[in-house]
């Protein structure tokens, strides 16, 4: 789906997005065009990856539910499941979003950071959450920002950011266990390309197999990435 047909569903304006492969240079004033779609689906159809990091690393525990909820609040048209895709594959670029999570410590090798920076500056957005609420996944991902966004900070964001108002006003934080930690962002030029959470946006709830394991896990994730998924197609 271009960004341009879902502005139009959404009423936002487009700001950017991922260029279609690691190689490409974006000439300026001309249009990109859509890649192929992975699994033969039509190019209306919004995909949305989960990342193979670290070599092996990812995770299943992450509920594609949000996209199902994306369809009835919205007009976009979602892909039903995630797409598995390595970080440091040329498909990245095929995705306007993709998800980052898991539990325990991790180390990025330079070819999936440098990979990870070029899609977030080409207008790649990526979802990161810890599982759980680990603390040691927390600690390897701010690590790693640090080391890949040098001089572009985790941040936290308030409540009145347009990424809590695009399609459900989020007027609150709920979690498993009192109040949670804020939602965090690495801004990059203008626009937010990284979203954060430490206590995790995995809505675990609607996932077979898993759970929060006494982590303090945002409970109405369902709408944040609803929102966020909104946000990483319009700006």
């Amino acid at each position: 789906m271009t960004l341009s047909l879902v502005a139009l569903l959404l009423g936002i304006a487009p700001h950017s997005r991922a260029a279609d492969s690691a190689t490409d240079t974006p000439v300026a004033g001309a249009a990109i065009p859509d890649s192929a779609q992975t699994g033969g689906e039509a190019e209306s159809i919004v995909q949305v990856a989960n990342l193979v990091y670290a070599g092996v690393r990812s995770s299943k525990c992450f509920s594609d539910h949000f996209l199902i909820l994306a369809e009835q609040e919205t007009a976009i048209s979602t892909s039903r499941r995630f797409h598995a895709v390595k970080l440091a594959s040329e498909r990245l670029y095929d995705y306007p979003m993709v998800i980052m999570t898991g539990e325990g410590a991790f180390e990025l090798p330079e070819s999936e950071r440098q990979s990870l920076r070029r899609y977030i500056e080409r207008g790649g957005f990526l979802l990161a959450s810890a599982g759980c609420s680990s603390e040691e996944w927390n600690r390897s991902f701010r690590a790693e920002m640090a080391e890949i966004f040098p001089t572009h900070a985790l941040t936290p964001l308030n409540l009145e950011h347009p990424i809590f108002h695009t399609v459900s006003d989020i007027t609150e934080l709920t979690a498993n266990h009192g109040s949670p930690q804020p939602i965090e962002g690495v801004s990059i030029s203008g626009r937010i390309g990284v979203i954060f959470s430490q206590d995790g946006l995995n809505d675990t709830r609607h996932t077979q197999g898993c759970c929060c394991c006494g982590g303090n896990e945002i409970r109405n994730a369902e709408k944040i990435n609803v929102n966020i998924l909104a946000y990483a197609l319009t700006y």
